[in-house]
């Protein structure tokens, strides 16, 4: 018998992100079967996140491998819970996440886990691009890897409402033992919020019945320019969202409309707080410079935790600019296609997870 692993809801605030973990035991205490499936929602999560931005997993989950620097870093073996790939949009090389997974309740994100965590993963990546065992378990044949680690910090019981970037600022770059060019990237609680609701969004709108409907996956890709100095870039094989995306103020899917509409969509997931018209200002010169205000091309800009005066901020930033490009000649070409730019909010989903359900997943 299946059991549904989580449930999705709308909340009209982001302090009610709640992530559930019902308790069978007094507060405070946890079963060690509860503390396994604790674990296992930040890799059920990170599963459904990474999919959608059509990165993809290789090899064993949950593995321990041989440490290639035992005197230096004191570990015999290292971990991957699970490693995934992508293609460069701009190169010819896979990048290969080595992932550390954290669950953590929120009386138990601190200062002293985070920076141990972010320690431990510095040594895998050192470790992994050197260790045999770990590129035969996830390195593909013929290809240049670029092998980077990622510390997914999710709060599983919803109840973090701190500044989570001040824990990682005594954490120094020249005190980890990473190599030089290699880059290890921390998601926090609310990176994870962010990333879930562009998640929720985008199967929401494949799956609508309206004019905002999304196609299938294949007919779709994240948009990264034709830059004139990258010769090597393989747009159409490359069509993941890179960690740099991903950390970026906005999330760009395109994708081509299909009969009768046909013709190019862009949707734009932005996650600045729309406090001032010259952000908008700069994402418009972003759309006109790299050719996205094309002819036949629907642009959408869904945003998710903004000031009140987000929306009139981008009118006015419309107005402003067609002012300034056009002239206020609103029969401009480029008038029209920034006019024509949809902006609405996206709504809160709070994703909560049972680790009663959990421990009744199987087969």
């Amino acid at each position: 018998m299946l059991f549904l692993l989580k449930k999705l809801t709308l909340a009209g605030h982001r302090n009610a992100h709640h992530f559930n973990a019902p308790h069978t035991m007094p507060e405070g205490q946890t079963t060690m079967a509860e503390t396994i499936h604790i674990a296992q929602m930040a890799e059920k999560l990170s599963d459904e996140l990474f999919s959608e931005f059509f990165w993809e997993k290789v090899g064993p989950t949950n593995q321990n491998w041989p440490c290639e620097d035992k005197l230096h870093h004191k570990n015999e073996t290292h971990p991957s819970d699970v490693v995934f790939f992508y293609d460069e949009p701009y190169s010819q090389v896979r990048t290969y996440v080595n992932c550390d997974l954290k669950s953590y309740a929120s009386g138990t994100i601190n200062s002293s886990n985070v920076k141990g965590a972010v320690e431990s993963l510095a040594k895998q990546v050192a470790c992994a691009e050197k260790s045999d065992v770990w590129n035969k378990m996830y390195i593909h044949e013929n290809v240049s890897p670029a092998i980077c680690g990622l510390l997914f910090v999710y709060n599983h019981d919803g109840g973090y409402d701190k500044n989570f970037d001040a824990l990682l600022t005594p954490i120094k770059n020249k005190e980890l033992d990473l190599p030089k060019g290699s880059k290890l990237v921390v998601l926090g609680p609310d990176d994870i919020f962010w990333l879930d609701n562009v998640r929720y969004e985008i199967r929401q709108m494949r799956g609508s019945s309206g004019s905002d409907r999304l196609p299938n996956r294949e007919h779709c890709q994240y948009f990264y320019p034709q830059l004139m100095l990258k010769a090597n870039s393989r747009m159409e094989k490359a069509k993941a969202a890179t960690l740099e995306m991903l950390t970026s103020p906005w999330i760009i899917l395109e994708y081509k409309k299909q009969a009768p509409d046909q013709g190019r969509g862009v949707l734009i997931f932005y996650r600045r707080d729309g406090s001032t018209i010259q952000e908008f200002v700069y994402l418009f010169d972003y759309l006109r410079h790299y050719q996205v205000l094309a002819e036949g091309t629907t642009i959408a800009i869904k945003t998710l935790e903004t000031v009140p005066t987000a929306h009139s901020s981008f009118d006015k930033a419309v107005r402003q600019y067609i002012e300034e490009m056009c002239g206020g000649d609103e029969g401009n070409d480029l008038a029209k296609k920034v006019r024509a730019i949809k902006y609405s909010k996206m709504s809160q989903v709070v994703t909560q997870f049972s680790t009663i359900e959990l421990g009744m997943d199987y087969e």
